[in-house]
């Protein structure tokens, strides 16, 4: 009976020893693999907080009233049952959720993948809102056109200077503004022009209002500098696409922060081609051109740009409700996803205005968008100061 006992220890052992060579063997093969893989294949954070949102959030609910029964009061009237396995290893296979046919249709029918990215809104997520940028040929982008302005804007846009805080950067410019699409231009400023996709000027464009904005940041006592690059003729030049306009506006960016190290917020200023009705807003009376701030997820470290877009559209609210459209988060599926916001912290695309607005509503807009990001900008300097 002893040696039967024995034998008996003996197998056990050596089955159980064998289960955990086997385990630590399957650890150990594991771990090699991950860090010999190459890093574009490895598992990042931004990979796994993708695949979590595939996930239904109730799920994170119950594994938290595993730990802490108090929170099952916390869920809403009718979803007290855990979400079935089934369903959430179909969903995470598949990437289709049954209760979501766009997730479905985003797979398979070309350009329906667009409306799977994040539009942060202040009232309704309304997919009419999200922004459309206009994509002629090179040449029709570089067309001569009659283009106008009336006295009173031509006076607003040589405003004079006047430092109106006694806080200033000095000799320091801070904030770099660009183009990249910089001959978009608005219909009410070309008389003879009237597709959208052909609102372009080689003068009286979207680089008017990156001048006003830098005025007003200028009279905030925040150094701005304005970057004076045609893009389409540099286009032209390369021989390149206005497709390629990111890839052209790229080295203009590099080369301002080689020179500059001082930069510490980059706007890159753009027009939308949406139409009257949802790029403009009347506030007192007044109208203004409404401004979007497009945010590139096609890279691992954006998140400090979505967090200062989304601080700039909550005070532009607070300030002048509805002059903001949102933040809109381009993953790039069906277009660029980066717009060169890889290259820094603090570094935005603004859509100001529509193909319909006027050089009048877009002024009035930069001055708004100057005041708010002045008192933004001052108090994160004196958060840091007093760090």
């Amino acid at each position: 009976m002893k040696k039967n006992n024995w034998s008996k220890m003996v197998q056990t052992f050596s089955r159980r020893s064998g289960i955990y060579i086997i385990f630590f063997i399957s650890i150990f093969l594991l771990i090699s693999v991950l860090t010999a893989v190459q890093p574009a294949y490895r598992f990042s954070s931004d990979m796994l907080s993708n695949w979590t949102k595939e996930m239904d959030s109730t799920i994170f609910y119950h594994l938290i009233t595993m730990e802490n029964r108090a929170y099952e009061q916390s869920f809403p009237e009718g979803e007290a049952e855990i979400p079935k396995l089934s369903s959430l290893f179909f969903e995470l296979t598949s990437n289709v959720k049954p209760t979501d046919p766009r997730s479905l249709f985003g797979n398979e029918i070309p350009g329906f993948a667009i409306f799977d990215n994040q539009l942060l809104m202040a009232s309704d997520n309304d997919f009419t809102h999200f922004p459309i940028e206009s994509n002629p040929p090179l040449e029709e982008v570089l067309r001569d056109r009659e283009a106008v302005l009336t006295e009173e804007e031509e006076t607003e846009e040589d405003k004079e200077e006047e430092i109106e805080n006694e806080q200033t950067t000095g000799d320091r410019d801070v904030v770099f503004i660009y183009n990249t699409h910089n001959r978009e231009s608005f219909l009410p400023h070309l008389p003879n022009e009237t597709n959208p996709n052909a609102a372009m000027h080689g003068e009286i464009n979207i680089t008017k209002v990156s001048d006003r904005l830098a005025e007003g940041l200028e009279r905030k006592g925040i150094g701005t500098q304005v970057d004076k690059t045609d893009i389409g003729e540099v286009l032209n030049e390369l021989g390149m696409g206005y497709n390629q306009s990111y890839e052209a506006s790229r080295d203009v960016v590099e080369e301002a922060m080689a020179g500059n190290q001082e930069i510490q917020y980059m706007f890159d200023l753009h027009r939308d081609a949406l139409r009257r009705d949802k790029t403009t807003q009347t506030i007192e009376g007044e109208d203004y051109a409404k401004v979007l701030f497009v945010i590139g997820t096609g890279h691992p470290d954006y998140e400090n740009n979505l967090k200062v877009a989304t601080e700039l559209h909550a005070l532009i609210e607070e300030a002048y409700p509805g002059m903001s459209r949102g933040v809109y988060q381009k993953d790039g599926s069906g277009g660029n996803g980066i717009y060169n916001q890889d290259l820094a912290d603090n570094a935005l695309l603004i859509e100001f205005g529509g193909v319909d607005n006027t050089m009048e509503e877009l002024y009035r807009s930069a001055d708004a968008l100057a005041e708010v990001f002045s008192e933004y900008y001052w108090d994160a300097e004196a958060v840091q100061s007093d760090q």
